[in-house]
C-alpha cells in the first residue's frame, strides 16, 4: 500500500523524463520489491560486491546483472579500482561503472576544467 502511494508520486516525474536509480543495490534498505514496485531505470551495484568480485567469482554481481537484464534495468558498478575488476565486469556484460580507476573525486571547479570550454560558453 505505501509503495503505491510513493509510486503515484514518482510517475509524474517519470513523465517529465526523470530517470530513477537505486544506489548501493544489495545492501541496507535496497529491496527486490523496489524493482517490482517502482519504475526503476537503473541500479548501482554496491562497491562491496565489486571489491570481492574475484574472491567469489562474481556470483552476486553476476546474479544482479542477470536479474536486471531480464527486467530491462540498466546496471552500474560502483567502486571499480582495478583493470581486473573492469575486465571481469565487462565479461559479465556490465558496461557502466564508476570508481577510482576512472577518476578520483573532483570539486566542481576541477571538473569544469576538464570539460570542453566551448560547450559551456
Amino acid at each position: 500500500m505505501q509503495y503505491r502511494k510513493k509510486r503515484n508520486k514518482i510517475n509524474p516525474l517519470k513523465k517529465l523524463g526523470v530517470r530513477l536509480s537505486i544506489d548501493d543495490f544489495g545492501t541496507g534498505y535496497s529491496s527486490l520489491a523496489y524493482l517490482r514496485d517502482f519504475p526503476i531505470d537503473s541500479l548501482k551495484i554496491d562497491r562491496s560486491f565489486v571489491e570481492e568480485i574475484q574472491k567469489d567469482n562474481g556470483v552476486i554481481v553476476k546474479t544482479i546483472i542477470d536479474m536486471a537484464s531480464h527486467l530491462s534495468v540498466n546496471v552500474i558498478a560502483e567502486g571499480i579500482e582495478t583493470e581486473d575488476q573492469l575486465y571481469f565486469l565487462s565479461q559479465l556484460r556490465c558496461y557502466e561503472g564508476q570508481g577510482f580507476l576512472f577518476c578520483r573525486p573532483l570539486s566542481g571547479a576541477e571538473l569544469y576544467k576538464l570539460l570542453p570550454q566551448n560547450e559551456f560558453s
